[in-house]
């Protein structure tokens, strides 16, 4: 989890953690609200689709392209760029004992994963951003 606390005031869209409890699941708002991560390799979005987009959860944002989806074979899906750089925040994540970048949603504040540097992945940017299949829905999936 995130050392800075998931705060809706600082966003955009607003949601009080009753309202979010209401449009999320319970694994959905543990993940998006909560910093927690899914396990590895049970998401609907870890094999690479070949078109589309991918949107929070929580709010409907467009964060990721399937155009910047690889197989990372990490278990989640993986993305080597945002749909837009203001789409996605960037925070320091000092939790478990480790200096890592989380991803949260730039219009809601919703967890979304990580993202990790220097992996050697044959992608433009060296960068993986590792997200959680539950805090996203993809063009393809979403309603009408």
């Amino acid at each position: 989890m995130s050392t800075e606390p998931i705060s809706s005031d600082r966003y955009p869209i607003s949601v009080s953690d009753l309202e979010w409890r209401e449009r999320l699941s319970p694994a959905e708002f543990q993940v998006l609200r909560q910093g927690a991560t899914e396990r590895p390799g049970s998401g609907q979005y870890e094999e690479v689709r070949p078109a589309g987009t991918y949107a929070c959860k929580g709010c409907g944002a467009e964060l990721f392209t399937a155009s910047t989806q690889f197989d990372a074979h990490c278990g989640w899906p993986a993305f080597y760029a945002p749909a837009e750089s203001e789409a996605v925040q960037l925070l320091e994540d000092s939790s478990l004992g480790m200096r890592r970048i989380e991803v949260r949603c730039a219009a809601c504040g919703s967890h979304l994963g990580h993202v990790f540097e220097g992996e050697g992945f044959p992608t433009p940017t060296d960068q993986r951003y590792c997200i959680n299949s539950l805090s996203l829905v993809h063009s393809d999936d979403a309603p009408a």
